[in-house]
């Protein structure tokens, strides 16, 4: 029986849970780009919090990766220039649509907020475009 749907199920359930907690605790919406950039431009007494959150983040990852390798599979990074010039956009467009998807896709689509749900949208065409694009020009497989 293949289970790769119920690690995508349980996924979602424990991203649901996070950010409801988050929300219902602190008050504050689980945007991840909003979180990192109140480290860099943090009022006085607020970023403690943030510090740990991120290391939370990274350090999942990590310790994903080193208890089970298997569940990211066989990773082929795309050209040199393709990773920071990936980057620059996702920054752009996180700056230019006042959060990134985990803010607008997660958080502000739970809430019913419009301006989250024609985001997401955009965040979606967006990505389905990008990949289109690339693909037919050869620089994704």
């Amino acid at each position: 029986m293949n289970s790769e749907w119920m690690y995508a199920l349980w996924g979602g359930v424990l991203i649901g849970i996070s950010v409801s907690m988050m929300l219902l605790w602190n008050g504050r919406v689980t945007g991840i780009s909003s979180i990192f950039y109140g480290m860099i431009y943090s009022k006085r007494g607020d970023l403690a919090w943030r510090i740990f959150f991120i290391a939370g983040l990274v350090m999942a990852g990590f310790s994903l990766e080193t208890l089970r390798p298997e569940t990211f599979g066989a990773i082929r990074l795309p050209a040199d220039w393709t990773i920071p010039t990936a980057g620059l956009l996702v920054g752009f467009g996180t700056s230019l649509g006042s959060g990134c998807t985990s803010g607008h896709g997660v958080c502000g689509i739970s809430r019913l907020s419009p301006r989250s749900l024609l985001a997401t949208a955009l965040f979606i065409s967006s990505g389905v475009a990008s990949v289109f694009i690339l693909k037919k020009f050869g620089v994704l497989i």
